[in-house]
């Protein structure tokens, strides 16, 4: 006959065993993506097509060098960023990264209004700044399964000239792809 303390470890024990069981297969199930066939890249919706020929961009270490650091809307971009401590942020970014990582900032210029996404290959950190002032993002989200956009960032723009701040990317190069939503 089993006492009342054993009884109680006894189904300790075995609420343990199944908490356990049943934790393990959601980690599996989860922690394995999709196989993707790497020799060739998925299709891309047609709002993120630039994303496939990217040309060579070089980052700014300040707002004066923004008319040789821009971007066209709907062409990707290569961007060539710096060491974090020789870039001068217009605002201070929330995520400034250290000393070893890399940013820069890009000029955009926006001629219709409305939402435009703003497409990384890494999860660096932006910020979009217009007239000194920070734009709010309205979503963020990951890019299409198995393609190199790693981290898609939404703003609601109107018409004008912005500054597109990069901070926090662990390489010196980063895919960029400003376009607007469909």
């Amino acid at each position: 006959m089993m006492g009342y303390r054993a009884k109680r470890c006894l189904a300790a024990a075995a609420l343990t065993m199944a908490l356990s069981a049943g934790s393990a297969s959601a980690q599996s199930a989860s922690a394995s993506p999709p196989a993707c066939d790497t020799s060739a890249l998925p299709a891309l919706p047609a709002e993120l097509a630039g994303w496939a020929s990217p040309s060579p961009v070089a980052a700014a270490g300040n707002a004066r060098g923004l008319d040789r650091a821009s971007l066209a809307p709907g062409k990707a971009a290569m961007v060539s960023l710096l060491p974090t401590p020789s870039v001068h942020y217009p605002l201070q970014p929330e995520k400034p990264g250290g000393s070893v990582s890399h940013g820069g900032l890009l000029g955009f210029t926006i001629t219709e209004a409305g939402t435009y996404r703003i497409a990384l290959g890494s999860a660096a950190w932006i910020d979009v700044v217009r007239g000194g002032k920070p734009v709010t993002s309205t979503a963020h989200g990951h890019g299409p399964a198995c393609s190199t956009i790693r981290k898609m960032v939404d703003f609601p723009l109107m018409p004008g000239r912005y500054i597109l701040q990069v901070s926090a990317n662990a390489g010196a190069g980063l895919p960029v792809l400003v376009t607007r939503l469909r």
